[in-house]
């Protein structure tokens, strides 16, 4: 059974996802604070650092937005130069641009911006320069590949990219086609937009949480999706009504029952609480570690009190396969990016090194957001990334103590 469940906080929408009844993804936003990744502005260079082959843009936001030389060349790599070329060549300070905001501001950085432009929809991304099609590699069979990467190339005009998403398997080519036009009429729109503005200006807003969450997260597998709030219940009626009409049917209306919420009567409250604390219990008895830095996460596997029965490499194997598998759930689930160090416990046996490893590969295929496990250090830590572009919940939902910079959970009913 999945289900998604959409709760209502005054401003805060919250979305959480459920595989038989346990939590493998959250999500927050308040609608007056959306998040800008997606947003397209019309900009002004303020200045060039030749030293870092990058630039800031002046964007309207509060702090200037950084542009990497990287995010200035051509989308597609083949039609890149083979030797980069410096930064003050391509932009001069002054000089208006147009650019994507591909990361939200985090910590004391501002925004981080592209002009590789993507508008996501239903069944595909759209990239008005890209000029290449793509296809998500989740797509199994090569069959089904070849099938969308041949209407992607029909579809597509004269430098226009498509990435075909996982949900466009199986889908007919005039629902593709109908995702092109629509894409395509909205950069049009940027576009024409932009050759009066005056920046820094918006030309265009990412969607947000709601509108997303139908487009990126509601699949076909979605067994229920369940609000508790009357004009969000038929905001999603129409969201669905347009993108997915074939789920429309599985949306349901949520009335508390003994005084229980939405989020109590299926008990997320109760495992947001546990999946945000710094000490995570396993059902073997071991548990997490979990520390975020600035610059990284750290998880610190341990057997804590679960002794085993077959010796010590048996109880440390087991440990930390369980181990594996909560870790790949909860960085769903607080929406971790960036640099990621896993100490699992010392394993004497090869073999099962290679085993946990796998395992966390296998289970981090079930992510949406990109991850790339770089597998085992010379010290015996995994290394591995997650794709960062929006501030995750833990800082949403947990405080940070001024005596020891630990996070705990805030003392509020934020997600009751």
């Amino acid at each position: 059974m999945k289900q998604m469940l959409m709760h209502v906080h005054g401003e805060m929408l919250q979305t959480a996802v459920l595989e038989n009844g346990r939590l493998v993804e959250f999500f927050m936003e308040k609608s007056k604070a959306s998040s800008l990744v997606g947003n397209v502005y019309k900009g002004r260079v303020v200045n060039v650092l030749p030293g870092m082959q990058s630039a800031f843009v002046d964007v309207g936001l509060a702090k200037n937005a950084f542009l990497y030389i990287d995010e200035l060349l051509h989308p597609h790599l083949e039609k890149q130069p083979q030797q980069k070329p410096l930064i003050q060549d391509l932009v001069k300070p002054g000089q208006e641009l147009l650019v994507q905001v591909m990361k939200e501001p985090l910590g004391g950085k501002g925004a981080r911006v592209t002009t590789h432009f993507t508008l996501p929809g239903r069944w595909l991304v759209y990239m008005p320069n890209a000029d290449y099609v793509g296809v998500s590699k989740k797509i199994g069979t090569e069959g089904e590949r070849a099938r969308l990467r041949y209407i992607g190339e029909k579809l597509r005009e004269q430098e226009e990219g498509i990435i075909l998403r996982t949900a466009a398997a199986s889908e007919s080519e005039l629902s593709l086609q109908t995702d092109v036009v629509q894409l395509r009429e909205i950069w049009h729109s940027i576009v024409q937009r932009s050759l009066d503005a005056k920046p820094p200006s918006e030309l265009h807003r990412e969607a947000g949480l709601m509108r997303r969450a139908v487009r990126d997260t509601l699949t076909t597998d979605m067994d229920e999706i369940w609000i508790d709030h009357a004009v969000r219940f038929e905001e999603a009626s129409a969201l669905l009504e347009e993108m997915t009409p074939q789920l429309r049917g599985r949306l349901k209306r949520y009335e508390p029952k003994q005084g229980l919420s939405l989020f109590d009567a299926y008990r997320v409250t109760e495992q947001v609480t546990k999946a945000f604390e710094r000490k995570i219990p396993l059902t073997c008895g071991g548990h997490l570690i979990w520390e975020e830095t600035e610059a990284l996460t750290v998880i610190d596997v341990n057997t804590g009190k679960f002794t085993g029965s077959s010796g010590l490499e048996d109880t440390v194997f087991r440990t930390n396969m369980e181990a594996a598998e909560e870790i790949a759930r909860l960085l769903r689930v607080r929406d971790v990016g960036g640099i990621i160090i896993i100490d699992f416990i010392d394993m004497e046996q090869d073999k099962h090194r290679e085993q946990v490893m796998q395992r966390l590969v296998e289970k981090s295929r079930n992510d949406q957001t990109k991850c790339t496990i770089l597998g085992w250090t010379k010290l015996g830590l995994i290394e591995m990334t997650r794709k960062k572009a929006r501030e995750n919940a833990v800082h949403q939902l947990t405080e940070r103590c001024p005596a020891c910079g630990a996070h705990s959970t805030k003392r509020n009913d934020s997600y009751k």
